[in-house]
């Protein structure tokens, strides 16, 4: 109350000029204090007016109706019957958030699209026998209608039923979440991993988590990282730098200002999935050391694809120890070793659903002990777990199917410079097609969709930015070349149909991401030709098949 006194004095005239201190402290509690406020100019006039009535805040089934001089209640709501105050227009916000979707064209439409899988890359529309052919499903090595992982699910779900029965916490885990965190501490060389209904709940709940519990902590963060890393940062409360896209200088500046005793945390992507860029996973590591940082993975587009077993961009920058050591870790510090936290997906070139964290076994304890995302998240069905770690292990010890999605991928990149359709320069799979205007990319989409019978979405704001919309092409093994003709026929027709932007256009305008701009120089595709001429020979044996223990952290560790 003395606090509130001194206050008022300094922000109200009235009690300043009129009343002391202590002089409010003793009309605390008595009705003097109604009496002596009618003095003011401000709250005289107020409490001379006798229309409005007040009710107390209580329980709705005992709300009584009171006067204005009820003691003893700290707020008061209004009586709604005696005033003309309406409630607020929810549908008109509602209406008006679209509307901008819509006049800025970023509006989106969803196709009605059933991928076929015994007709890969096939789909039908609303009717079965209206059929396109899919370019643009992050299905990226076709797993969904891989027959181990069918057969393995189907097994599976006879078996053990739909679903999991609820969280790991109240129905208990099995062996299926077991043998599956097994497959991906194994696959990314870690202690221990842990798996989420999404990678989009994985990466807000171990990103939150970290800056809830970790006091003073800075997270750097890629600009172009996934909206899942947005949120999390958000939900970390964490103070934030964001840094330039792959820019390690301006990572570097960022990373100075603070001392080396600040707690600090560099997340990051592997392949970014709307325009392929790739991250220097080692010299984000170098700066990492040399900071005090730790380093959060998102290999989400690059898990299957890259690497002699499929286990994301960081393998691949020690392609050749990894081949030699097969399922070992080879005898010294990797890539992959150096990274803190891998998040990866299984709804990808894993072809089911689901995401993960792969870290130490300390760390993966601590979230799977603290993370709401994880605690309070229905598990994934066993059928799911079983045809997941089906994938993982088959892509383990199958080359084919990368170097196949990489060949046709590169068949795709050229064709279409051929004919001067302006695709962002990357080195990996991702094929994004600049088209610079919401309106046109969606028309390109369309008569695609319609007349070619082909299906490429449209991606605009806020997946990209505004101005660098595009059409994003993945390229799979069963896109062999007598697709990919069809295919490039079909955009020189909407090209000429829409009269839309050629490379050699974009580069009169001075450039757009990448295509155009003067001096650029293109980085080298990440698979050489030397990884790509390998066999399944090559592979070390002990890849095929190999057995892989439950790991303890995925029940709890128990102590003496």
């Amino acid at each position: 109350m003395e606090s509130l006194a001194r206050q008022s004095a300094k922000l109200c005239p009235f009690v300043k000029n009129y009343l002391s201190s202590n002089a409010v402290k003793s009309l605390q509690g008595t009705n003097s204090l109604a009496s002596q406020a009618i003095g003011c100019p401000v709250m005289g006039p107020a409490l001379a007016e006798k229309k409005r009535t007040y009710v107390t805040c209580s329980k709705p089934a005992k709300a009584q109706l009171a006067s204005a001089e009820v003691e003893d209640h700290d707020q008061f709501i209004v009586d709604h019957s005696s005033t003309n105050e309406v409630s607020y227009d929810y549908d008109g916000l509602f209406e008006n958030e679209l509307h901008k979707k819509r006049a800025d064209k970023s509006y989106r439409f969803f196709n009605n699209i059933n991928r076929l899988a015994a007709e890969f890359p096939k789909a039908h529309r609303a009717m079965e026998d209206d059929k396109v052919t899919v370019w643009c499903s992050n299905d990226y090595l076709a797993m969904s209608k891989n027959q181990r992982v069918i057969d393995s699910m189907t097994k599976t779900l006879k078996k053990y039923g739909a679903g999991a029965g609820g969280t790991r916490n109240i129905a208990g885990h099995n062996k299926h979440a077991m043998d599956l965190e097994a497959e991906l501490a194994a696959l990314h060389k870690k202690e221990g991993a842990l798996v989420f209904s999404s990678c989009f709940v994985a990466n807000d709940a171990v990103l939150s988590l970290l800056g809830q519990k970790m006091k003073d902590l800075v997270i750097f963060s890629d600009e172009l990282n996934h909206a899942s890393m947005i949120v999390g940062i958000k939900h970390s409360n964490a103070r934030k730098e964001i840094w330039k896209h792959n820019d390690l200088a301006d990572l570097e500046a960022r990373l100075a200002k603070y001392p080396k005793s600040t707690p600090k945390l560099i997340a990051f992507e592997s392949v970014y999935s709307m325009s392929g860029s790739v991250a220097d996973i080692p010299k984000i590591c170098d700066l990492a050391d040399k900071y005090g940082c730790l380093t959060f993975l998102d290999e989400v587009h690059a898990v299957g694809l890259y690497g002699p077993h499929g286990a994301g961009v960081a393998e691949h920058f020690d392609f050749e120890a990894h081949r030699i050591a097969g399922i070992r870790s080879p005898d010294f510090k990797t890539t992959m070793d150096r990274v803190d936290m891998i998040t990866g997906t299984l709804g990808k070139s894993f072809g089911t659903v689901g995401g993960y964290v792969a870290a130490s076994s300390r760390l993966i304890d601590w979230v799977r002990s603290y993370a709401p995302g994880f605690i309070f998240t229905t598990s994934l069905p066993p059928a799911v777990m079983a045809g997941a770690a089906e994938a993982i292990r088959y892509q383990r010890s199958y080359l084919k199917d990368r170097q196949l999605q990489q060949e046709h991928t590169q068949y795709v990149k050229d064709s279409l410079a051929s004919i001067g359709v302006p695709v962002m320069p990357n080195p990996s799979h991702i094929v994004p097609i600049i088209i610079g205007d919401a309106a046109k990319a969606k028309q390109a989409s369309d008569l695609l969709m319609d007349k070619h019978r082909i299906y490429v979405q449209a991606i605009n704001f806020p997946t990209v930015a505004r101005g660098e919309e595009r059409l994003r092409i993945t390229p799979t093994p069963g896109h062999f070349n007598d697709l990919s003709d069809i295919l490039i026929d079909a955009i020189e027709d909407v090209y000429q149909t829409l009269k839309l932007p050629r490379t050699k256009d974009i580069e009169a305008m001075g450039g757009l991401c990448n295509v155009g701009v003067p001096g650029y120089v293109p980085e080298p595709r990440l698979w050489t030709e030397e990884q790509l001429q390998l066999t399944q020979e090559d592979l070390n044996q002990n890849v095929f098949d190999p057995v892989i223990e439950q790991l303890e952290v995925s029940s709890g560790i128990k102590y003496e």
